[in-house]
């Protein structure tokens, strides 16, 4: 096998996957938009903000295998530093975000030639061109679909909107246009395998889709924690605290979360916020105003927060694999969440945490009143949730996806 992998702007599984192929001798070359260099001197001609993007767009393998195509992707990080917001319009702007993905897949396409590669590895919005190519050379491709499939993300986040309409705001189904969705169709009808990362994920595809290819689930690894730094107990507390970490909208259920407080009113229960604000402050607070918000901050701070706290709470309409689940699990934190987080198989019922139907808030009482009611076995749960999440690897992600593209 001689695998090429495609992707405009990394991320920690993309890494995983390279690092994995470079060691077992079958990654033939990586096509991204910036790939950072350290000593590279154009890096000190850029704007500071621009360059600690730069820096995060590390990766673990040779540099003379990565193909960059960095041009359009800074001037998209640029203009969204100095307000240049017609360059990265969705879809429509000249850098925006859409541009980059079909650039790179433009340029990753022209590559291939009749050469040694035997797989393409692609990512949704990115693939298209790069299939079509390798369909016409031979060349097995392997598509990744990190999220669930949009047209049930559409129809669950509709009925969200119909259900709770004061959070239709935050609720955006799709800005996409009738082109891109058409796009992202045809990326799947062209894959031969499709890698997803959670039970969920695959539910939500089309059923000839789940028939005619073969779709893996690849379940993400847990994120390595320094044990050194993060081997204390959790610190004592009167309270039963849950922490809600991600965007502040419906999609990942904050509405509902809100609602079942606004119910409970305990002195030995916290509600802990930590994410972006989709509205106005005052928005949430009318829902519920006896929480503690907590702003988005480095990883290892967010860390930290989560050893002050028990139980992860995540009631999400609609997900991929939220990676916070595992985060929290590694913190010693127990959760509470719906199957349409993506981490269905992280819940061992009663044992590292509670899995509740989506857009149901009695049940998130009934649920929250048994953690408070129970506080030794909350923190038992959470220990049970640590052990668990760390059979979760990078690497067993990564060797997953190998061994479909060996078959």
């Amino acid at each position: 096998m001689k695998l090429l992998v495609s992707h405009p702007t990394g991320n920690t599984f993309v890494r995983a996957l390279l690092e994995y192929a470079n060691k077992k001798d079958v990654l033939e070359s990586f096509h991204t938009t910036i790939a950072y260099r350290d000593g590279n001197w154009t890096n000190r001609l850029m704007p500071q903000g621009v360059r600690n993007q730069y820096e995060r767009r590390a990766y673990p393998i040779p540099d003379e295998i990565i193909h960059r195509h960095s041009f359009r992707e800074t001037i998209r990080l640029v203009a969204a530093k100095v307000g240049l917001a017609n360059l990265t319009e969705h879809e429509k702007g000249w850098a925006s975000l859409d541009e980059v993905y079909r650039e790179l897949d433009r340029k990753t396409a022209q590559f291939l030639t009749p050469s040694d590669i035997t797989h393409v590895h692609c990512y949704e919005d990115g693939a298209l061109d790069t299939f079509r190519q390798a369909g016409l050379l031979g060349i097995r491709r392997s598509y990744e679909l990190p999220i669930a499939y949009w047209k049930k993300m559409r129809e669950l986040l509709e009925m969200e909107a119909e259900r709770l309409p004061q959070w239709a705001p935050t609720l955006i189904a799709t800005e996409d246009s009738t082109e891109k969705l058409a796009r992202k169709d045809e990326e799947l009808a062209l894959a031969d395998s499709i890698a997803v990362p959670s039970q969920f994920v695959l539910d939500s595809l089309p059923e000839f889709i789940r028939k005619d290819k073969t779709c893996i689930v690849a379940p993400f690894g847990t994120p390595l924690v320094d044990t050194e730094k993060n081997k204390e107990s959790k610190p004592y507390s009167k309270k039963t605290r849950f922490l809600f970490a991600g965007s502040m909208g419906q999609r990942k259920g904050l509405g509902d979360v809100l609602n079942a407080f606004s119910e409970i009113r305990r002195n030995d229960v916290e509600l802990v916020i930590l994410g972006q604000p989709m509205m106005e402050m005052e928005f949430y607070r009318k829902e519920f105003d006896d929480f503690i918000y907590e702003a988005p901050r480095p990883h290892a701070d967010v860390l930290k927060l989560m050893r002050s706290c028990h139980v992860l709470i995540l009631p999400s309409i609609a997900e991929g694999r939220a990676l916070v689940q595992q985060e929290a699990m590694s913190q010693e934190m127990a959760l509470l969440v719906t199957p349409n987080a993506g981490g269905e198989d992280l819940v061992i019922e009663g044992e590292t945490g509670v899995l509740v139907p989506p857009g149901n808030p009695e049940a998130l009482v009934t649920e929250i009143l048994n953690f408070a009611d129970h506080p030794q076995k909350t923190i038992s749960m959470g220990e049970n949730a640590k052990r668990h999440a760390s059979n979760y690897t990078w690497k067993a992600y990564a060797a997953e996806l190998l061994s479909t593209l060996a078959t």
